[in-house]
């Protein structure tokens, strides 16, 4: 037996077993990328599904947020039998900024255009408590400055509150229109 008899009877062997081994090695990895995006994919899916989640909760909180500083929520709510003006103005607008402050982290779910008109609502709730407060004596019953922004809520066609509601209630149904 010569050498290139012993080297071809090796070449008989080796190189079906190479092929083979190709050919494993690549359907092998073939599956795994695949596998591996399918995975990548179903976790994107699902920081999808819990970033709508976030998003909705935040859209939720501020709806709540903006019903609250409503004057028609507020004032009874925080209105006490004796109070004089000046105290019933510093506890409204206490509450409003600690309501605000409480919902600051929503900022990061919503639009820029949802957050500035939220913003937007609590500065003019504050202007307009601190607007009628500043013409009436401090020291008057608190009643009086309830029945004043009563009287200014009554008067106005569309408050703050309700065309920052829209504007909320318009991106949450456009968000969910996306996902569907």
């Amino acid at each position: 037996m010569t050498i290139v008899d012993t080297l071809l009877e090796i070449a008989k062997y080796t190189v079906p077993a190479i092929v083979v081994l190709l050919a494993t090695y690549l359907v092998v990895k073939k599956f795994l990328v695949t596998e591996i995006q399918r995975k990548q994919l179903a976790i994107f899916q699902e920081g999808l599904d819990t970033t709508l989640r976030l998003r909705l909760q935040a859209y939720e909180r501020l709806t709540l947020f903006i019903e609250r500083i409503h004057p028609r929520q507020l004032v009874p709510h925080v209105y006490q039998t004796g109070m004089k003006v000046r105290e019933l103005q510093y506890a409204l607008v206490q509450t409003i900024r600690t309501e605000f402050e409480h919902n600051l982290s929503q900022q990061i779910y919503v639009s820029k255009e949802v957050w500035k008109t939220v913003a937007g609502v609590m500065e003019q709730e504050l202007a307009m408590i601190n607007n009628i407060a500043s013409q009436m004596n401090a020291d008057a019953p608190a009643r009086e400055l309830h029945q004043r922004i009563v009287e200014y809520v009554m008067q106005s066609e569309d408050t703050p509150n309700e065309i920052a509601l829209d504007v909320i209630n318009n991106e949450a149904k456009y968000v969910l229109a996306q996902k569907a």
